[in-house]
């Protein structure tokens, strides 16, 4: 069961309304949900963003991906979570990528 973080969309015609909720993978965009993290409003200026970060961090530290958009969103509104996250991946493949360069020099 992969866990995504993405947008719902609700509102009217042309005027769009956005829960940000953690769903399946495999649920509609609309449909089934596991959890609400919070919501965003485009239609005003600026966009609201109203997030439930004690949620958030809870669903990252649980594993789950994210779309662009709500990427975006909670970096702007919960600073360093998914940056910090990401460098710690990045090193990660960094050194089992050095260790392999490693393995492969000394058998060679």
């Amino acid at each position: 069961m992969a866990v995504t973080i993405r947008l719902s969309r609700h509102g009217q015609k042309k005027r769009p309304f956005y829960r940000i909720v953690a769903a399946e993978e495999s649920c509609r965009r609309d449909g089934r949900f596991i959890e609400i993290l919070g919501t965003y409003n485009p239609m005003v200026d600026p966009p609201a963003v109203e997030l439930k970060e004690d949620l958030i961090k809870k669903w990252v530290a649980c594993g789950a991906q994210y779309s662009r958009k709500t990427r975006d969103l909670i970096i702007k509104g919960i600073p360093g979570l998914i940056e910090e996250r990401e460098t710690h991946q990045r090193d990660k493949i960094k050194a089992r990528r050095k260790a392999r360069k490693e393995r492969q020099q000394a058998s060679a």
